[in-house]
């Protein structure tokens, strides 16, 4: 197949939208530090529309607000780099999509950004489902080796692949921010 993306890449978004298709589910995507890497990926794939609905990159805090609704507040509190953030952005994906289920990713992909408490390579993920509990918080944060922006970002968008899959384990859930 003719792509520009890494070939692990296409075949983890192949097998995400076989198996979502297989379970009769839509998906979407909200990235910040992958900067629509996994939308690429998946739109990499002829006949993805029936499965992929929406890929939102929002990069900048004003975006997230904008687009996703993430409140200030939370970003404020927290920081972009947060579970909070992470799961207010998969909620925001759901209520302006079509989907069953959405993924968020944000993260400090490099080679500056980072500190103590939040060096490069930490990548926040969290997946939400249409109809659960919105109290029940399935999120993760995740430190990549920094072999370089390219790395992180790809290892970030693997990783958000994996979490679309309808028989993946899913991070363990954490306690409501």
């Amino acid at each position: 197949m003719d792509t520009i993306l890494p070939a692990q890449l296409v075949e983890a978004a192949r097998k995400v939208l076989e198996a979502n298709r297989a379970a009769g589910r839509r998906i979407a995507v909200a990235e910040s530090c992958t900067g629509g890497l996994v939308s690429a990926a998946l739109t990499e794939i002829p006949g993805s529309s029936d499965v992929f609905d929406a890929g939102f990159v929002t990069y900048s805090n004003e975006a997230k607000t904008e687009v996703l609704k993430v409140s200030g507040d939370v970003l404020e509190t927290f920081g972009s780099v947060s579970i909070a953030v992470a799961w207010s952005m998969a909620q925001g994906a759901l209520k302006r999509s079509t989907a069953d289920v959405a993924v968020a990713i944000t993260g400090i992909a490099g080679p500056d950004g980072g500190s103590e408490k939040k060096p490069v390579g930490t990548v926040v993920f969290a997946q939400a489902e249409r109809g659960a509990d919105p109290q029940h918080i399935v999120a993760d944060a995740r430190h990549f080796e920094n072999n370089g922006r390219a790395g992180v970002r790809l290892q970030a968008a693997l990783c958000a692949l994996e979490l679309l899959m309808p028989d993946a384990a899913a991070p363990e859930p954490v306690e409501s921010p």
